[in-house]
């Protein structure tokens, strides 16, 4: 391979962000980054505990200079607390306690986990504005469903980050609010005109600018106004018109996870990538599916077809954010006290609760979205007996005489968008008129109950939070 060869493969690879299974780096991975690569994006498979992940980043931190990103929005989307659940509550809750200073305090305690652990970047927050109450994907992870509030927490949360100099990573740009499809599995489509984009999609994006936002990220979502049927991620008119000459964004653009069906099964992984690239993208998420392999065929295709200007721009780009990573002073790890205060001020009560007896917790199984994984949620109630049942499965008369002279607490995420845990949910109230629904997340459909319990989420926080009204 020539010197220029090697120059252009350099840069081919300089745009990638991979990932890999286990919490050791592989070989390769290492190997990789001593050529060039971008830096690597974490899952919830690569976590064990916080001194592990210190020691995984340490070893990617001597073989080159990375960045080291992962999804940490708390809430519902997490990957240092994949194990057991997040201690800070999600962006819908913070968006229901409309506290910018609140939201600050969150995300830069979330940033100060995140430093400490060796990650510079955080593919958060989540800045949609989710007018969709069926979106099978945003939901609790967006600030909520108002334009304005969405703008300004956006901005509290990427001040909180980079605060202690993690760059916040925005997403999904133009906007992911109001789909009703899974990106992870179709191409969603946002359609709207022009005007309302602007006015609703765009404004966070705008105020985040603004507020020196690092990265933003893409979205595998087509906008016929403005993309026709492409997504924005593989959109020029997306990301090089309305992002950087419109908006006058000149930080890292990334992408979402490439390995997403919205682009394997249109345009492949590989030819994604390229096109992601010339259409404006800076890094590539490629997701946690591919491997070595992959990689090599993705270098390769993007070192083929992408023009070498467009990647010597986007690797100036990089540079300018690595440079931004060596500026800052270490933070002060704060204590992880704020989460918890925080869902608290989020949960709502409306009804009375009564004092338990014996407690009974029917939580409603709900099927994981990908962005969340299979992440633990539901009520850890000292001295109660817990059940988990599938709501199609479930015997309301079974459940009924189980709870005969016992207090009966049922659990629900997202009953708005499952028939069946509706269903079960009002046999069962009709039934025990005195039944506790804790709805863990949005509170879209409430049940006639005695007693209801929002909590805008189900990280660990809001559980805990919830406990604390019914045991009060």
């Amino acid at each position: 391979m020539s010197q220029s060869d090697r120059g252009l493969r350099r840069l081919a690879a300089g745009t990638l962000l991979v990932a890999f299974q286990g919490t050791t780096a592989p070989d390769w991975v290492l190997r990789e980054l001593e050529q060039g690569l971008g830096g690597v994006t974490l899952f919830g498979f690569n976590v064990g505990n916080p001194a592990q992940v210190a020691e995984l980043t340490g070893s990617l931190r001597a073989a080159g200079e990375p960045v080291i990103s992962l999804d940490e929005e708390g809430g519902d989307v997490t990957r240092l607390a994949y194990h057991v659940g997040s201690p800070y509550p999600g962006n819908a809750a913070l968006g229901a306690v409309d506290d910018v200073e609140l939201t600050h305090r969150v995300y830069r305690a979330i940033g100060s986990e995140l430093a400490a652990c060796g990650i510079n970047l955080d593919m958060a927050p989540d800045a949609d504005v989710n007018t969709a109450d069926d979106n099978p994907v945003i939901g609790t992870r967006s600030f909520g469903s108002d334009t304005a509030l969405v703008s300004r927490h956006t901005v509290a949360a990427v001040r909180g980050l980079q605060s202690v100099n993690v760059a916040a990573c925005v997403k999904h740009f133009p906007g992911h609010g109001a789909t009703r499809m899974d990106s992870h599995l179709a191409i969603p489509i946002v359609d709207v005109t022009m005007d309302v984009l602007y006015e609703r999609e765009l404004a966070p994006f705008q105020a985040a600018i603004q507020a020196g936002a690092k990265s933003i990220m893409t979205a595998h979502v087509a906008v016929p106004a403005l993309t026709g049927d492409t997504p924005a991620t593989l959109s020029a008119a997306a990301l090089s018109v309305l992002l950087r000459q419109e908006l006058g964004y000149d930080g890292v653009v990334v992408s979402d996870a490439l390995d997403m069906h919205a682009i394997t099964k249109s345009v492949g992984l590989a030819g994604g990538a390229a096109r992601s690239l010339a259409a404006g993208a800076d890094m590539l998420c490629l997701g946690p599916i591919p491997g070595y392999d992959d990689v090599q065929r993705v270098i390769a295709e993007i070192a083929a077809t992408v023009p070498v200007e467009r990647l010597e721009e986007a690797a100036a780009r990089v540079a300018a954010l690595r440079e931004w990573f060596g500026s800052g002073t270490a933070p002060t790890t704060e204590l992880n006290v704020i989460g918890l205060a925080a869902a608290r001020r989020a949960v709502r009560l409306t009804g009375a609760t009564n004092p338990l007896t014996n407690p009974l917790v029917v939580e409603l199984d709900t099927p994981p979205t990908i962005a969340v994984g299979d992440v633990p949620w539901g009520l850890e109630l000292p001295e109660a007996e817990t059940v988990r049942l599938k709501p199609d499965d479930a015997d309301a008369l079974g459940i009924l005489e189980r709870a005969r002279g016992r207090s009966l607490i049922v659990v629900v995420k997202d009953a708005h968008r499952h028939t069946a845990s509706r269903r079960l949910v009002t046999m069962l109230v009709t039934a025990r008129p005195d039944t506790t629904v804790i709805e863990m997340g949005l509170p879209v459909w409430r049940p006639d109950s005695a007693a209801y319990i929002a909590t805008y989420g189900a990280a660990r926080a809001n559980a805990m939070a919830a406990v604390e009204l019914l045991t009060a």
